[in-house]
């Protein structure tokens, strides 16, 4: 495996993770609508939905706007959510 592919799926399976754990937090803390939401938002990142998805439609969502999809999401997640108010952020 090469160091460009590995990059880009460690980089996916840490925003699947991240967003799939804000998830759960948002079902159990906060309210389950934004939980669904983010659980639901998991399910862009990880690889092999990625590669399901290039083999059925050849689309693919590039990892650059992942990633900066991302980070706009969890900038606002933390910046004024529900969760980052509860514990101070």
């Amino acid at each position: 495996m090469t160091g460009k592919f590995f990059i880009s799926d460690f980089v996916s399976w840490i925003f699947t993770l991240i967003f799939l754990v804000l998830g759960i937090m948002n079902l159990i803390l906060v309210h389950p609508v934004p939980g669904i939401f983010y659980i639901l938002f998991s399910c862009i990142f990880p690889p092999p939905l990625n590669s399901l998805l290039k083999n059925k439609t050849g689309l693919v969502i590039p990892l650059w706007i992942k990633i900066l999809l991302g980070l706009i999401i969890l900038w606002g997640t933390l910046a004024v959510g529900d969760l980052a108010e509860m514990y101070g952020l």
